[in-house]
């Protein structure tokens, strides 16, 4: 089970993007990587499909290690570490600072 899911609002802690907040896009396990949305972009070149048509440059979000992210835990609103609680039966993600269950 992984400690961070697509949708969750994280903080970067290491790199380029260090310091800024971002909602996780994607989440690559078998790499221990995440999508962080607007976040790590990167520049790709598009060729032209059609005749006529220019080929551009775009920036797209670019896979960063999970290693290098905290989770904003939505009840305290700080950077956390996530711990997991078994609650009947059931795994949950819960804050390791202020001991809320988060889902």
């Amino acid at each position: 089970m992984n400690k961070i899911k697509k949708g969750d609002l994280v903080l970067i802690v290491k790199g380029k993007d260090r310091g800024k907040k971002g909602k996780v896009i994607k989440v690559i396990p078998r790499e221990s990587r995440i999508i962080v949305e607007g976040l790590n972009l990167v520049k790709k070149h598009v060729k032209p499909r059609r005749t006529g048509e220019k080929g551009k440059i775009i920036e797209i979000p670019a896979p960063i290690s999970w290693s290098n992210v905290r989770l904003i835990c939505p009840s305290c609103s700080k950077p956390t570490k996530v711990g997991f609680r078994q609650v009947n039966e059931k795994k949950f993600r819960f804050c390791k600072k202020c001991q809320n269950i988060i889902d």
